[in-house]
């Protein structure tokens, strides 16, 4: 008898907690929906995570490793000011085996399709040269110890990829610079 009592309590229970608990997640579920918004509209470029922690820079500074990996993945820039991008290669790899460079691509390349074309463009050191068209600006191959730079400009705002193109580099080494 009292198994038939206790169990219709704990139900109620549960009913009237879950109806009170109804009315908090709908308050819940209406701050998320607009923190959002918030967001993006904050930010200049969205779908980017991390970038409005990124402070504005012109000055691009650029590592490379023998573990085929970029120091720094995520740059903000100003839209038509000139930018330097510094790159080192800090690997002791032989450049056979492990050489860089950084090549920013103009916004909707198919980066996958470029890393691909790159492999067979040793001549021209990995930049695929009916490819040229998606290049805004890119560094020399670069060896072991070495270091180049260059500067450019990124006249209109949207979101640029940069790879190194040594083959088989530009799937873990890549970034983006967000131009504003």
């Amino acid at each position: 008898m009292k198994k038939i009592l206790f169990v219709p309590a704990v139900a109620l229970g549960i009913f009237f907690a879950s109806c009170g608990g109804g009315s908090e997640s709908t308050e819940a579920e209406t701050t998320t929906t607009e923190a959002p918004a918030a967001t993006e509209s904050s930010s200049s470029v969205s779908g980017i995570p991390g970038i409005e922690d990124e402070p504005v820079t012109s000055t691009i500074d650029l590592t490379g490793n023998d573990q085929m990996q970029f120091n720094k993945t995520l740059f903000r820039v100003k839209a038509g000011e000139e930018i330097t991008l510094h790159l080192k290669n800090i690997g002791t790899l032989p450049a056979a085996a492990m050489s860089h460079n950084a090549v920013v691509l103009l916004p909707g390349t198919d980066v996958q399709k470029f890393g691909e074309a790159a492999v067979t463009a040793k001549d021209s050191e990995h930049i695929p040269q009916d490819m040229l068209g998606d290049v805004v600006a890119h560094t020399k191959m670069l060896g072991p110890g070495e270091e180049d730079t260059i500067k450019f400009k990124l006249d209109e705002a949207g979101v640029y990829d940069f790879v190194c193109t040594f083959p088989g580099h530009f799937g873990t080494m890549r970034g983006k610079i967000v131009a504003e």
